[in-house]
């Protein structure tokens, strides 16, 4: 299995891990149906009817342990929608927020790049 060093960029600075492309287009895939999610939710607020939406938890163990986390059901709109980010490791845990769009362009530009 390939891996490569995947970059998110955060609000201020970014962090660095191996991470394989099969794990990046997993990540993608449950990016889309959080976006799937996040539209019913809009479409709620616009008027609509719709039940609450299953939050989004992607999990990744390599050399470090990756977590995506969102709650669909908190954000407005699908562009103001955060994601909660754990890397960790036996000696470093970061946890921080980041925006919803950038990990997706994040994940585009890395995926380009192992094509």
């Amino acid at each position: 299995m390939s891996v490569s060093q995947f970059t998110l960029n955060l609000v201020e600075g970014s962090v660095s891990f191996s991470f394989s492309p099969q794990a990046a287009r997993d990540l993608q895939s449950a990016i889309v149906l959080l976006m799937d999610s996040l539209k019913a939710v809009a479409a709620k607020t616009a008027g609509g009817k719709a039940s609450g939406q299953k939050p989004m938890e992607y999990r990744y163990a390599g050399d470090v342990f990756f977590e995506v986390f969102c709650n669909p059901n908190i954000w407005p709109t699908p562009f103001a929608a955060k994601v909660l980010i754990t890397v960790r490791d036996d000696r470093l845990r970061v946890t921080t927020e980041a925006q919803l769009s950038r990990l997706r362009d994040d994940l585009s530009q890395y995926l380009e790049q192992v094509g």
